[in-house]
C-alpha cells in the first residue's frame, strides 16, 4: 500500500508531500491535512485527488492558488476537473489544470466583486468548438449549483477555450489568437457588407467552421487545388464577395504569418456571397 510522506500541510484538505520516489506531490481529501505535521505518513486511502506537478514554476504557483480557497471551492474545481477527464477520455495536462484553476477563482472573486465578465469571442467560440462547449457548459452549471453563484455565460467560452488548448495540446494564447482571428474577420465582413451576421443561423455557423479549418490548413501548409475557371466565373458575377475574400486572406496571411493558397479565395467567396444573398432575402 502506497503511503505518502508529509512536507507541509497547507490547510485542513491540502498537503505537500514526497511519494515514494521522493517525487513531490499535492494531495487533497477531506481533513486530510488536520493536525499533520513533517514526516507523517498519509496512506492512499485517505486521499481524494494527487497532484504530481513536474514544472516547479507551475507547482508553486498551484500551491499558491489552492492555499488561499475554501474547502467547497477547492473540492467544486476538483470535481469539475474530473468531469472534464471523463467527458474527454483524457489525462488533463497540469499545466491546464493550474490555468483553469487559476482562472476559475479568479472569476469567482470577480462575481463576488460584483465586476463584469466579458467574452468578446463567445459567439465564435460556441460555433468552433461544440464538443467542449458542452462540456463547459456543464462545468459551469456544475458550479453554479455547488457554489451558489451565477457564473455569466461568457465562462462557459473560457473554459471550453482550456478544454480546447488541452485536448489538442496548443498552448492557450494560440486558441486565444485564432479565436481572436476569426472574432475580427467576421467583424470585416460586417463592415464590408453592410449587414448584421445571424451568430445563430446555420450560414453563420458553416462560414466560421469553414474559416476554422482554413486556418488549420495554412498552419498545416496544406495546399489546395484552385478551381480556376471558378474562380474567374466568381470574380466576374460577385465582385464585392470576392474583393472581400481576398481582403479577409490578406487579415489572415498578417496573422499567421503563413502563405495562403489562392484557391481559399473562391471557398470564401462562395460562403461570403451565400451569407449575404441570405441575409438580405430575410430583410426584404
Amino acid at each position: 500500500m502506497d503511503a505518502f510522506s508529509v512536507i507541509k500541510s497547507l490547510n485542513n484538505n491540502v498537503l505537500i508531500a514526497k511519494d515514494h520516489n521522493q517525487l513531490e506531490v499535492i494531495l487533497i481529501g477531506k481533513g486530510i491535512g488536520f493536525g499533520k505535521k513533517k514526516n507523517d505518513l498519509i496512506q492512499s486511502e485517505m486521499i481524494e485527488k494527487l497532484f504530481v506537478l513536474r514544472d516547479k514554476k507551475e507547482q508553486e504557483h498551484y500551491k499558491k492558488i489552492i492555499h488561499d480557497i475554501d474547502d467547497n471551492t477547492l473540492q467544486t474545481i476538483v470535481t469539475s476537473m474530473e468531469m472534464i477527464k471523463n467527458r474527454t477520455n483524457m489525462f488533463i495536462p497540469e499545466h491546464t489544470q493550474v490555468a483553469l484553476t487559476d482562472h476559475i477563482v479568479f472569476a469567482i472573486a470577480r462575481l463576488q466583486k460584483g465586476l463584469e465578465i466579458r467574452n468578446p469571442f463567445l459567439s465564435e467560440t460556441k460555433v468552433l468548438y461544440p464538443f467542449e462547449y458542452e462540456i463547459a457548459s456543464e462545468i459551469v452549471d456544475y458550479m453554479n449549483h455547488s457554489l451558489s453563484v451565477l457564473l455569466p455565460e461568457g465562462e462557459i467560452g473560457f473554459i471550453a477555450l482550456h478544454i480546447h488548448s488541452a485536448m489538442e495540446g496548443t498552448a492557450l494564447h494560440e486558441i486565444n489568437r485564432y479565436s481572436r482571428l476569426v472574432s475580427n474577420l467576421v467583424q470585416v465582413i460586417e463592415e464590408w457588407l453592410g449587414i448584421q451576421l445571424d451568430r445563430d443561423g446555420m450560414d453563420y455557423v458553416r462560414f466560421v467552421r469553414h474559416l476554422r479549418y482554413a486556418i488549420e490548413r495554412v498552419l498545416n501548409g496544406d495546399k489546395v487545388e484552385e478551381p480556376k475557371k471558378m474562380a474567374a466565373l466568381l470574380k466576374e458575377e460577385y465582385p464585392v464577395c470576392y474583393n472581400l475574400a481576398w481582403k479577409l486572406i490578406k487579415i489572415m496571411q498578417q496573422t499567421l504569418k503563413k502563405p495562403i493558397f489562392d484557391a481559399e479565395s473562391v471557398y470564401l467567396t462562395i460562403h461570403l456571397q451565400r451569407l449575404y444573398e441570405n441575409v438580405h432575402s430575410k430583410s426584404k
